[in-house]
């Protein structure tokens, strides 16, 4: 599974791709080890009209979801700030990724800074330097990725990964739960002449 994260910025967009199971393991958060593939930081000139600097962006972004085919577009949740004018510029380029990725079929999730960081790190409120040495750590890179954009694309990808396979450990869990308790309550039924099939115990848990 191929796996883009995007941390939005309208002078400064992280992008960023990591592999990970083709289907997630169930109770595998955090064990199972993402691989890097690529990350960068898309830009624009400050001084360049917003049209102009969004139409930039969304070209670089569809040219990465067509070179890398992610099965899943992450993006970072975004929240508003003081600077009103710089969240509306991330939204916009956030909605960019979103809509690249959803004109292609590929799903999109979004994750909030402080989920990233707890699944990196351990600590939602982490600083950005604890970032880069973890995200170096967990990919088994040679050196810190830089810029710190960058790397908190990585991160994002990573999140996914870990928290996917969590999803699925959650649902495996609850529907082994529900096949137990069908299970016992079969067992019961039997020994008080009562049979399954005449819908007496509902139907069973697949």
């Amino acid at each position: 599974m191929r796996v883009m994260g995007i941390d939005p910025g309208l002078t400064r967009c992280g992008i960023a791709v990591v592999s990970g199971p083709s289907a997630p393991i169930p109770g595998s958060i955090g064990s199972a080890k993402p691989g890097f593939i690529a990350a960068d930081v898309l830009r624009t000139h400050p001084n360049k009209d917003l049209e102009f600097r969004l139409a930039e962006i969304n070209t670089q972004l569809n040219r990465w979801v067509e070179t890398y085919r992610p099965e899943v577009l992450v993006v970072e949740r975004v929240f508003a700030q003081h600077n009103v004018s710089t969240v509306m510029a991330t939204a916009q380029v956030a909605g960019l990724a979103m809509v690249a990725a959803a004109s292609r079929g590929v799903p999109v999730a979004q994750h909030t800074p402080s989920e990233v960081k707890a699944a990196v790190t351990g600590y939602g409120d982490a600083p950005k330097e604890q970032i880069q040495h973890m995200v170096k750590r967990i990919l088994g890179l040679a050196e810190l990725p830089q810029p710190a954009d960058a790397a908190d694309a990585l991160a994002l990808a990573i999140c996914h990964v870990w928290r996917q396979g969590s999803a699925v450990a959650t649902d495996t869990a609850q529907q082994t739960s529900a096949q137990q308790r069908w299970a016992a309550a079969e067992r019961a039924a039997r020994r008080t002449g009562y049979r399954s099939g005449r819908g007496r115990l509902g139907k069973k848990p697949s």
